[in-house]
């Protein structure tokens, strides 16, 4: 994609149906860190309309290749005007993966689309549409959620930014959390290689009690987005209010960095991530996740494809912290949720 790069980034940049999903970097940062094939497809029809779909071969052990569009990310699958142009680069991605002699093809798309399979709508975008003015936002809250914030300013925790330098600190922290979920956490070397892919449009928020971090995500900007696409603060500090601290700062920080949109990531209907979402005046944007068999022998329940295949999750929050950091983006890697 060396040379292709130049053309695939102005596309996507003038296609308003293009995510972060489509951004050039996923395909360095993907293929670096965990090694997965990228196989990413243009198309241009007569009318010199484009079409995008940037997808990876994951091949599992045990659980065979899948081809995903887009692992580890809310959403991907086909960009275009074109809905002809759309279907023609599904067929062409459906095509490679019988050749690869794939399980499965995984689309997660912001629009449903005109194929013979059904999808799973239980998953939802929230996302935040973002005034000139903080305030408004601030004012929009209601006064549980403000209350929360000067809660935890009260209590001395203090919220910094910056880029790479961040990074031990955050996965201290994020690491810790993934193993009390009971889910195997990314590797330090992709989230580093997402920070050093999009410079400085990615940044690391931390939320600290004196020294010690307690919390932080990551933000990643998008044309006129700000996007999180991870994020974790400590439980034994949630009395404090690290969360709601930390993201009142990201989000006026958005505002005053002339963001017109936050994007909080996928949550559950009605999970508690969603509820903490929704408390900030997130809307849902509904998300349409495809399994698409390409083998009779794919013919999975979705769970099976898509969620922590052989990681049960009791067993895994007793584990000791270190041996997750070590064996857990081992795994990972092959989890495309």
């Amino acid at each position: 994609m060396t040379d292709a790069a130049g053309e695939w980034r102005q596309a996507v940049h003038q296609a308003s149906q293009a995510t972060l999903a489509h951004a050039p970097e996923w395909f360095v940062a993907i293929r670096n860190a965990y090694g997965h094939v990228p196989m990413y497809f243009a198309a241009e029809d007569e009318a010199g309309r484009r079409g995008l779909l940037p997808a990876f071969v994951v091949r599992r052990p045990l659980f065979g290749t899948v081809v995903a569009s887009m692992p580890f990310l809310d959403c991907g699958g086909p960009c275009s005007a074109s809905a002809p142009l759309g279907a023609y680069l599904i067929e062409h991605l459906l095509g490679e993966a019988r050749r690869l002699r794939a399980r499965a093809v995984h689309l997660r798309c912001t629009q449903r689309l005109p194929i013979a399979v059904e999808p799973m709508e239980h998953k939802v975008l929230l996302t935040l549409a973002l005034p000139e003015d903080p305030e408004h936002v601030w004012r929009q809250l209601d006064a549980s959620a403000r209350n929360k914030v000067r809660k935890a300013e009260r209590c001395g925790l203090s919220i910094a930014f910056g880029g790479v330098e961040h990074l031990p600190e955050f996965y201290q922290v994020f690491s810790a959390r993934m193993r009390d979920l009971g889910s195997p956490v990314h590797s330090v070397a992709f989230l580093r290689a997402v920070l050093e892919g999009f410079g400085v449009r990615a940044r690391i928020g931390l939320v600290r009690i004196g020294r010690t971090p307690i919390g932080g995500l990551v933000t990643v900007a998008f044309k006129d987005t700000l996007a999180v696409p991870w994020a974790a603060c400590l439980k034994d500090y949630f009395p404090l209010g690290p969360n709601m601290l930390l993201y009142w700062e990201t989000i006026r920080a958005a505002c005053t960095d002339g963001f017109r949109r936050f994007d909080f990531g996928r949550s559950s209907r009605h999970s508690g991530t969603y509820r903490f979402k929704r408390q900030w005046g997130a809307h849902e944007e509904p998300l349409f996740w495809y399994t698409i068999p390409i083998r009779p022998a794919a013919r999975l329940p979705a769970s099976a494809s898509t969620s922590a295949e052989g990681t049960p999750t009791a067993l895994w929050q007793r584990l000791p912290l270190p041996l997750t950091r070590t064996i857990g983006p081992r795994i990972r890697k092959y989890l495309i949720q």
